[in-house]
């Protein structure tokens, strides 16, 4: 039999002693989300979309999400186009004393392969499942004291894996749930083709003390798959599916109960929300960046700020951060944006969508 049913697997580790999770003990249930890649590791470039951009957008608007629901606490790894070494992810995770750690990514494949995966830590069961975990964990090669860090590990050799795996089997049967609440949900709410729950060896879940999973969200080599995932529409589903499946899985440890809806209405976005204007109202907006250069106004394009709007005067695009009633509002946004690393952003006054100069009384407004 060439490959290990995971169902299995988790009933020979059944008989292991279970750690109690936040949640089971009434608290704060900690979702630690780690956008792969970023930086100088662009991810795979298949038909030239990043997977770093994917993925952060993907675990931002995940973030947002879970963030709206109570009793949860969102870390993520990197909030912005940062490069970290896959031993400081499951440190942070750590650190933050996680109850779930979800890794998310985009796959590759020289074939026109379609359809998202999930996968917990384990011994390669075909050479695929090799693959995809030797491309995610190649990344170790861009860090100076990889050899030291991983204690000689080699992607490319499938021996090394085996010392991987004892890491994380006490959580083994949590992971594989978790896992599997991921994957579900993926079929149930976006009838994406179902790729299973796998095995690999992935160094990013080796050292984390929790339930930890890696999400391949789709193949970016797959010209209308990977459309999907670099469109607005794409991430919203996605990461409302992700988001979903979370819930799912915390409410079957705690007992709570979740009907399996998040409301549409709740926006993905890293700010609190804003009432509308009315229609002869000045809106504030917050410039954080002008171009030649046309970019689609999306949180990946912007250091995960959202939402994004542009004009154009010329050849020349800006691009603003929010859109707020008062300028004291659009004040307060702007340590946001430079947090960001927009140092220079400040505020802009628009009526019927042309900009116009910021008076005394709208300020004092």
């Amino acid at each position: 039999m060439h490959q290990i049913n995971l169902l299995l697997v988790a009933a020979l580790f059944c008989v292991l002693p279970i750690t109690k999770t936040h949640a089971q003990n009434n608290k704060t249930f900690t979702v630690v989300i780690d956008a792969g890649h970023g930086g100088k590791d662009p991810g795979n470039r298949g038909n030239g979309f990043y997977e770093k951009k994917i993925a952060l957008s993907i675990a931002l608007k995940t973030g947002a999400l879970l963030k709206k629901q109570k009793g949860i606490k969102v870390v993520y790894t990197r909030s912005s186009d940062t490069f970290i070494p896959l031993s400081k992810r499951a440190d942070i995770a750590n650190k933050a004393k996680a109850d779930l750690f979800v890794s998310i990514h985009c796959d590759a494949h020289t074939s026109n392969a379609f359809g998202a995966g999930t996968f917990v830590l384990g011994l390669h069961r075909n050479k695929d499942n090799f693959r995809i975990s030797q491309k995610e964990n190649s990344v170790i090669f861009l860090e100076d004291d990889y050899e030291q860090r991983y204690d000689g590990f080699d992607p490319n050799n499938p021996e090394s894996v085996i010392s991987l795996v004892l890491m994380q089997e006490d959580y083994l049967n949590q992971s594989i749930e978790a896992a599997n609440f991921i994957q579900q949900s993926f079929v149930n709410n976006l009838k994406r083709k179902n790729r299973t729950v796998k095995q690999a060896g992935f160094l990013v879940l080796r050292n984390t003390y929790m339930p930890s999973v890696l999400v391949e969200t789709g193949f970016l080599t797959n010209k209308r798959e990977g459309s999907y995932l670099n469109s607005r529409k794409g991430q919203d589903e996605m990461s409302r599916a992700i988001a979903k499946a979370v819930l799912g899985y915390k409410s079957s440890l705690d007992g709570t109960l979740f009907t399996g809806e998040i409301r549409e209405d709740e926006v993905v976005s890293t700010k609190p929300v804003e009432s509308k204007p009315s229609t002869n109202a000045p809106i504030f907006k917050v410039q954080i960046a002008a171009s030649t250069k046309k970019l689609a106004t999306e949180a990946y394009n912007f250091k995960g700020l959202t939402p994004i709007s542009s004009t154009k005067n010329g050849n020349i695009y800006r691009y603003y951060y929010g859109t707020f009633t008062s300028y004291k509002q659009a004040r307060s946004a702007i340590a946001v944006a430079v947090q960001k690393g927009y140092k220079g952003a400040y505020v802009k006054a628009f009526v019927k969508d042309k900009e116009v100069s910021i008076t005394r009384e709208m300020k004092s407004n």
